[in-house]
């Protein structure tokens, strides 16, 4: 699925250079479901925002689906990011004008599906995330665990092969947070793969695979045994 080799990013300003990623390298297979986990800092989000080709590394090579992608434009990223890479942030990104039906169905739409798809499948991915008795509802009137529910409909209506999640859990309680993750753990037995950047413990349990950074480096992994081959 993807492969990075020495990678590196590197902050510049006029005065203050800062490494955030120093020699990263690590491989995902497709099916995986991965948990980043480190203090504040560590490189975690920088990391994530190049696995999800919203930025280019510094140094070093990034292969997405065998294609090398470090030094692709924004014009060639935003290409292979819509057609293969679902999001799911934290504050969950919704748009609050728009009802919990017409966030979901905005990836759709700059895919450029017909109405009649997007209907379908946004119904289906909703009536999947068991929200879809909220469609005609606005963000604003759903609850924080609602709310998440959707952005991962979003993430996953035009069904990428890879979902990067950023604190998933991170606004919720423990009880709607569990209820994100086994969400997440759904799709990725359904064959998805899924990279989660991730504080807490617990949501670590739920992925195969934890690498653990620290100061832009890769310190350990652990493979749990039940880990995709």
């Amino acid at each position: 699925m993807l492969k990075t080799t020495n990678l590196s990013k590197v902050f510049r300003t006029d005065e203050v250079e800062t490494t955030a990623l120093n020699n990263v390298s690590f491989e995902i297979k497709k099916g995986e479901f991965v948990a980043i986990m480190g203090p504040s800092g560590c490189g975690k989000s920088t990391l994530l925002n190049i696995l999800g080709l919203l930025d280019n590394p510094t140094g070093g090579e990034y292969f997405f689906l065998d294609n090398e992608v470090a030094k692709h434009s924004e014009k060639q990223r935003a290409k292979l990011r819509k057609n293969n890479i679902g999001f799911v942030f934290q504050n969950f990104n919704l748009i609050d004008e728009l009802n919990v039906f017409e966030n979901v169905e905005l990836p759709l739409i700059y895919l450029g599906y017909s109405a009649s798809e997007r209907k379908k499948r946004v119904d289906e991915v909703l009536e999947q995330m068991q929200i879809i008795h909220r469609k005609k509802h606005f963000p604003l009137q759903l609850s924080g665990g609602q709310q998440q529910r959707v952005a991962v409909a979003r993430a996953v209506v035009a069904k990428p092969s890879l979902i990067l999640a950023d604190e998933p859990t991170g606004n919720l309680d423990s009880a709607h947070g569990e209820e994100v993750m086994n969400l997440l753990e759904g799709l990725n037995q359904s064959g998805t793969t899924i990279i989660m950047v991730t504080h807490s413990q617990r949501d670590s349990e739920y992925a195969q695979r934890v690498i653990r950074l620290f100061d832009g480096q890769i310190i350990n992994e652990n493979i749990k045994s039940a880990a995709a081959v």
